[in-house]
């Protein structure tokens, strides 16, 4: 296979497996949608109510800070507060789901994505040609390659969330949680 072929069905791969996420996190969203860590803001488009922030503008992102721990929005503005394959990504996670928690309206929830770590960083390396995101790519203080799902129910219960769905999806290599404010 040539290297531009390739690098065409590496893309591809790519975002098949970026809209799979979309669709399984779409499925648990209600109300109005804050998507921290947005990307290309995809979510937030295919939803059509809410608003995507982040903290580098990727093209299409509604709202850039330079903290998503400091969001520019009033408390309880959100019905739902996502965070589609980023968590880990955020260094200070811990400060960024009180905050979430601060936007969220009473009964509202949160839906995060995660893989875990082994995984995470072999599809990191693996998706590197392909993926202008990963380019030069290496983990900056705070991140991990991911989070594993024990992490991921003790990080959302220290936060104020009571986790009412895990569900493993894509190959059961992908896993969504869903957590009502308590």
């Amino acid at each position: 296979m040539s290297e531009a072929r390739a690098a065409g069905v590496g893309a591809w791969v790519v975002e098949r497996l970026a809209a799979k996420r979309r669709a399984m996190v779409l499925k648990h969203v209600r109300g109005r949608l804050l998507d921290v860590g947005c990307g290309d803001n995809k979510l937030v488009r295919s939803y059509g109510n809410g608003v995507g922030a982040d903290v580098v503008q990727w093209g299409d992102v509604d709202v850039v800070v330079e903290d998503t721990a400091a969001m520019p929005f009033d408390a309880a503005s959100f019905d739902t507060v996502t965070f589609v394959a980023c968590l880990n990504h955020i260094p200070n996670r811990e400060e960024v789901l009180d905050e979430a928690r601060r936007l969220l309206r009473p009964g509202g929830r949160v839906v995060a994505t995660m893989i875990p770590p082994g995984l995470s960083a072999v599809w990191h390396r693996a998706i590197h040609p392909w993926d202008p995101d990963q380019h030069g790519r290496h983990l900056h203080e705070g991140e991990v390659w991911g989070i594993t799902n024990a992490e991921m129910r003790a990080l959302l219960g220290r936060h104020g969330f009571a986790i009412i769905r895990h569900q493993r999806f894509v190959f059961w290599l992908n896993n969504l949680f869903v957590g009502e404010a308590r």
